[in-house]
């Protein structure tokens, strides 16, 4: 009696344990499918009979590869026979990506691993399949993987795809026979249609421009996009001649382009850097910077042009020598190296307003280097101006000025500093401004900002608005180097400033000069019928300011009335006198 007993609560309990299983094998997402030796289906749950569309009981008998809907592999006249593979690699489970097709909807990619069913003396008399759906995954990792390398603008490649085949192309030169070239191409002139028209003219713009150079390339040449109006061009295995016809090609054919958005007609032209990918190129990254380099050169000698890389070339050693100041002036800012400087601004004739109350001056700049070595900025503006540091560099100035000023107010009548059309143009850099002011004890109407005429004529709006701001603050305004420009009378009345600097390649040459003196005479002239004050600069001898003295000008300033010095020198001068 106990001996039923105990084999009834055995029974039970394997019933028990046999219900669980398939609970659990109903209940797992994954779906499941066992079949016997022979590949044959026993026993699908429910998520294998939801993805294969077929029911258990129709299912159970048939073989695997049909339940799953496998077709035949490549190369061969059967599907894949899951079952067999599993069972010849024994204890060890194998996993596949396969296409199978439902009975209903579409094709699927499915992840599946399989294993042997094994008897408790090790025989196997099945397999179990554990797959799932990875259709939308695998898509979506294909998708992830194309935008990785893709611009999705105009669906070339990108700069990481650029570098990976230049880095493949680069390798096949190793063998001192392959040879390709490298185009690297500018846009000309882009921003003035985003600035005209908006982004979505200038992102049509860059997808026509990218069919137009497509058109010239064969199919084993890369065309990228590298970020803004900028493209890559590898052109496999040939040499400099051909590229450089390539690039002449693409270069007529862009300038006969003409772009239309709505009312609007724009010409568009391009600059092109090349360089040769061969033997003797260092590296991936060296031959990156040599065509950013030429295509710098093209862009920076009037556009529109092919400029081909050379070593020992004057004008890349020119840009290099540029880009090795952008290290120094980044330091000079950290570190706190650059100095003021000053040249006195002195007023001529016997008018009240125009003696001498205390230090008049116009602030300049120099960098001391780590080394010691004291830079003019002659030396490092063109890298500042270049490389849009200048709004950085201006706010330095600005802020050690006002610093200065606030130390010495009783002795300072007026401080004039330069800006760079890049800071005038800058929303942010206004606001900087004003906040140092705020901070500052400085009285504003002793300070005068100066402008060139080229930076102000080139954002007319941006400029009044710069000057509309600092004026309600009380501070002054100078136009510098006026006169440079063909239409200096015609915006002389849309600019609202306080001073005109006469352009000093005419003052240097007035007393030699008709032409020069009548230009001198006219600009003062017009300026004070404008109510307007002149400073003359370059005034560099005696018989200048006495030239200048006779005609009324206001001011002067140059090396016969007083040579830049070191600010706090300048004014114990002043003091003295």
């Amino acid at each position: 009696m106990r001996f039923m007993t105990a084999r009834r609560e055995a029974e039970e309990a394997l019933v028990h344990q046999k219900e669980r299983l398939q609970v659990t094998l109903q209940s797992i997402s994954d779906a499941v499918v066992t079949t016997d030796a022979a590949g044959l289906v026993q026993y699908l749950n429910p998520a294998a009979q939801a993805l294969t569309g077929w029911p258990l009981a129709a299912a159970c008998g048939r073989r695997h590869q049909d339940v799953l809907g496998l077709g035949t592999e490549p190369g061969t006249d059967t599907a894949s026979d899951l079952v067999g593979r599993a069972l010849e690699q024994g204890i060890t489970q194998f996993h596949a990506k396969l296409r199978c097709t439902p009975q209903a909807g579409a094709p699927l990619l499915i992840d599946l691993s399989a294993s042997p069913l094994l008897r408790p003396g090790g025989d196997a008399d099945g397999v179990v399949l554990v797959f799932r759906d990875v259709t939308e995954a695998s898509r979506l990792s294909r998708e992830m993987e194309f935008q990785a390398l893709h611009d999705t603008l105009t669906s070339l490649g990108n700069r990481r795809a650029f570098e990976h085949l230049l880095a493949q192309a680069f390798a096949a030169t190793r063998d001192a026979t392959a040879r390709h070239c490298v185009c690297y191409l500018d846009l000309d002139n882009f921003k003035v249609i985003n600035d005209t028209c908006g982004h979505a003219a200038g992102d049509e713009l860059l997808r026509q421009v990218a069919r137009l150079f497509l058109a010239h390339l064969q199919p084993q040449d890369l065309l990228c996009r590298l970020g803004g109006d900028e493209f890559g061009i590898l052109l496999w295995q040939q040499d400099l001649q051909q590229a450089l016809q390539v690039a002449e090609r693409m270069q007529q054919e862009l300038a006969a382009f003409r772009f239309v958005w709505r009312d609007h007609v724009f010409s568009v032209s391009v600059s092109i850097g090349a360089v040769t990918l061969d033997a003797a190129t260092e590296s991936v990254g060296a031959l990156l910077q040599a065509a950013d380099s030429a295509c710098y050169v093209a862009k920076d000698g009037g556009r529109n042009r092919i400029h081909v890389y050379a070593e020992n070339d004057p004008a890349l050693a020119q840009r290099y020598g540029v880009m090795e100041w952008v290290s120094r002036i980044e330091d000079a800012l950290q570190h706190d190296r650059f100095e003021l400087f000053g040249q006195p601004i002195i007023g001529l004739g016997a008018a009240p307003d125009s003696q001498r109350r205390g230090l008049r001056c116009e602030i300049l700049l120099r960098m001391r280097t780590a080394d010691g070595r004291l830079v003019s900025p002659g030396e490092f503006m063109p890298a500042v101006e270049r490389y849009q540091l200048a709004a950085r560099v201006d706010r330095w100035v600005i802020k050690k000025a006002l610093a200065w000023m606030a130390e010495h107010q009783e002795g300072v009548e007026l401080c004039s500093i330069n800006l760079s059309g890049q800071s005038v143009g800058d929303a942010a850099f206004l606001g900087q401004v004003l906040q140092a002011m705020d901070q500052t004890p400085v009285r504003c109407d002793r300070l005068c900002f100066e402008i060139t005429e080229t930076a102000a004529m080139g954002d007319l709006a941006a400029a009044n608005r710069f000057f509309q701001a600092l004026r309600a603050r009380g501070c002054q305004f100078a136009l510098d180097d006026f006169g440079s420009g063909l239409s200096s009378y015609a915006y002389l009345r849309e600019l609202a400033v306080d001073t005109l600097k006469i352009d000093g390649q005419f003052v240097k040459n007035m007393a030699d000069d008709p032409v020069s003196f009548a230009m001198v005479k006219s600009i003062h002239e017009i300026g004070c019928l404008m109510g307007k004050k002149t400073v003359a600069e370059f005034a560099e001898s005696q018989a200048i300011v006495d030239l200048l003295t006779g005609l009324g000008v206001h001011f002067a300033q140059g090396y016969a009335l007083g040579r830049p010095a070191p600010i706090d020198e300048l004014l114990l001068e002043t003091v003295a006198h």
